[in-house]
C-alpha cells in the first residue's frame, strides 16, 4: 500500500507541473526516482515470479524422472 501511496504522490507533483505550477527541481526529480524504483521493483518481483514457476516446473520434471527411473 506504501507503494501506491508514493505513485500517486508522485502522480500529484506531476499534475502540478502540468497545471503550470512548478515544484522544486529536486522535488520532481525524488519524484521521478521513486516512480523508477518502483517500476523496477515490479518488475523484479515478475522476475522472481517467473524464476519461481520455472523452479517449479524443474522439481515437477526431476519428480517425473525419478518416477520413471524405476
Amino acid at each position: 500500500m506504501k507503494k501506491i501511496a508514493v505513485v500517486f504522490a508522485s502522480a500529484s507533483l506531476m499534475a502540478l507541473a502540468a497545471c503550470g505550477e512548478k515544484p522544486a527541481n529536486e522535488t520532481a526529480n525524488a519524484s521521478n526516482a521513486v516512480v523508477e524504483n518502483v517500476v523496477e521493483n515490479a518488475v523484479n518481483a515478475a522476475d522472481n515470479a517467473a524464476n519461481a514457476a520455472d523452479n517449479a516446473a524443474n522439481a515437477a520434471n526431476v519428480a517425473e524422472n525419478a518416477a520413471n527411473a524405476k
